[in-house]
């Protein structure tokens, strides 16, 4: 059964997509600014996106490296997106994270993939990690994962279905 955390994100899906920086931005710097705290490396592209992020973060592990790693869609369990150190993030972390900080995201109305994007963002500075691989949603330049400043950015071959939304 899902938890109460767990149906509140999974609700926020009902706005929709929204590509804007802005409301993410003002959100994350009332969380402190997390993506400021590790090293950044962006993965788009429409494929391989998935496998390249997951074999860099599996590169970039090594004892005494942390690494982070965001992608998008889940398979099964919504935790597969945010990994640290290949490990999937705890309930309990996902749900005290949702309770701490949801009236920030509701005040500035972020969308389910910013909200799970900022999710990751905090709980990869918690976790401490030294880098964190993101895999960059269907949002091109205005999408959530841009606001980290990334130490590498990564094309994987870019095809023509997700025109209508980004011209």
């Amino acid at each position: 059964m899902e938890s109460p955390a767990l149906a509140y994100l999974f609700s926020l899906q009902n706005r929709g997509i929204k590509l804007d920086l802005d409301r993410m931005r003002a959100a994350l710097a009332e969380l402190g600014q997390p993506q400021d705290s590790f090293a950044s490396i962006l993965v788009a592209g429409t494929n391989g996106k998935g496998s390249t992020s997951s074999a860099l973060a599996s590169i970039l592990q090594r004892p005494g490296v942390r690494v982070g790693l965001f992608t998008s869609p889940h398979l099964v369990d919504y935790r597969e997106r945010i990994r640290v150190d290949g490990r999937m993030i705890s309930s309990v972390d996902l749900e005290r994270r949702i309770a701490s900080d949801r009236e920030i995201w509701d005040r500035h109305g972020l969308t389910f993939f910013e909200v799970t994007v900022a999710l990751g963002l905090v709980l990869f500075r918690e976790a401490a990690v030294d880098v964190a691989v993101l895999e960059v949603g269907l949002g091109g330049r205005l999408d959530a994962t841009n606001v980290v400043d990334p130490i590498l950015s990564v094309v994987t071959p870019i095809g023509y279905d997700h025109m209508h939304l980004l011209g």
